[in-house]
């Protein structure tokens, strides 16, 4: 048994604790290939103790809404007592017609009390989700399962923080870091390219050749401001700036890259901004920048953006999960790194060598004054100070 299967991530306890409440909801499980959902998935099952049925729809062309009909009724015969049985679909997006075949099935069991659970994987959040959107309204709850962190990696693999900085968070090919060409090859072929070529396009992608120079460019730029129109200088035949938005989009739904977008404190202008490219892993960028770890270390300027996408990566991933929202802030030539805003808090994040440590606290009192709730607060004082009834927008 490999280390990986051995550990169980924080998130198996609480799908845990939701199998074992009465039959409400279908848990959909999302996230980015290699994050261990199906692992997960098991390892919840297992401790649940409810007989189970697994199945996996990952040749969407020998799977139709027929073979989930099939799965449901091979897990509906193992049900034999209040506790119920446990249905496991995996990949379940890849079945055209899938939701709605699923509604009619859960609805049934629903009338005739019957307690089968259902658990729902996907390895693209953002097609999952348009799944089950429409269809299954308030039939189904998100678990969403995010790269893994500095400290999984330590406690599943025992790695250093260089490791992990350099080397990313996929479990799957963390036993080959000894033999880096191979480590690299294995990301680029077996997860990055199941992801342009299969996840991805179950949408709608006119040129497929952009899509893929998006996330070389995205990889490339990661923890830079590039703005459409940039962008559309550095890619060819790359059309209109609405399409190269919405590859983006497809990009941050499978897990790989994002555009962070600037606080402005306004909704309207976040969405106009230019975006910040940032990798939800930075295995995106290394193995695909024929380097080993050594020669990263010695290039000073790619550690340093190795580190900020780290940082980043971190962040965004966190936003994924719904524990707060990314952005980062820029006014003229003044920048801040990230911006975190979980419900009423705001953190600024800035990361920078020793040497810039003065500039970089300047910048952060910048943003920290200029933001619309440090002047709220500014005029809240002054008015307490002249016994004025105090007045917010």
């Amino acid at each position: 048994m490999s280390k990986s299967s051995r550990y169980a991530r924080p998130q198996m306890q609480e799908l845990v604790r939701r199998l074992a409440e009465p039959r409400r909801l279908i848990q959909v499980v999302a996230g980015a290939r290699q994050v261990g959902k199906t692992t997960l998935v098991g390892q919840a099952a297992l401790q649940s103790s409810l007989p189970a049925c697994f199945a996996g729809a990952d040749e969407p062309t020998l799977r139709d809404v027929q073979w989930v009909e099939q799965q449901w009724e091979a897990a509906r015969s193992l049900v034999d007592d209040a506790d119920g049985a446990l249905l496991v679909l995996d990949e379940v997006q890849k079945v055209t017609g899938w939701s709605e075949t699923v509604k009619r099935l859960w609805d049934a069991d629903t009338r005739t009390g019957r307690p089968l659970k259902v658990i729902l994987l996907g390895s693209a959040p953002l097609l999952v989700e348009r799944g089950p959107g429409e269809s299954l309204t308030r039939r189904f709850e998100v678990l969403r399962l995010p790269h893994w962190g500095f400290a999984e990696m330590r406690a599943a693999f025992g790695w250093s923080l260089d490791q992990y900085l350099f080397y990313g968070s996929y479990p799957g090919a963390a036993t080959l870091i000894r033999q880096p060409a191979r480590w690299a090859r294995c990301v680029r072929a077996s997860l990055i390219e199941p992801v342009l070529s299969r996840d991805v396009l179950l949408s709608r992608v006119d040129k497929p050749a952009l899509l893929r120079r998006m996330l070389e460019l995205g990889c490339a730029y990661s923890g830079q401001i590039l703005s459409y129109t940039k962008m559309l200088g550095q890619l060819h035949d790359a059309g209109k700036t609405t399409t190269l938005a919405h590859y983006l989009d497809l990009l941050a739904g499978a897990g790989l890259i994002t555009g962070l977008q600037k606080y402005a404190g306004g909704s309207a202008r976040q969405r106009a901004s230019s975006p910040k490219f940032q990798v939800f892993n930075t295995a995106l960028i290394t193995a695909q920048a024929g380097m080993t770890l050594t020669e990263a270390q010695a290039d000073r300027t790619f550690w340093g953006r190795l580190v900020e996408s780290a940082v980043g990566a971190h962040v965004a991933n966190a936003a994924v999960t719904g524990d707060g929202s990314a952005y980062y802030w820029r006014k003229r030539n003044r920048e801040v790194d990230f911006i975190v805003l979980a419900g009423k808090k705001l953190v600024a994040l800035e990361v920078k060598k020793r040497a810039c440590r003065g500039r970089t606290v300047r910048y952060v009192r910048v943003f920290r004054d200029g933001s619309p709730d440090a002047q709220i607060a500014r005029r809240q004082r002054r008015q307490r100070r002249r016994n004025v009834p105090v007045q917010t927008r």
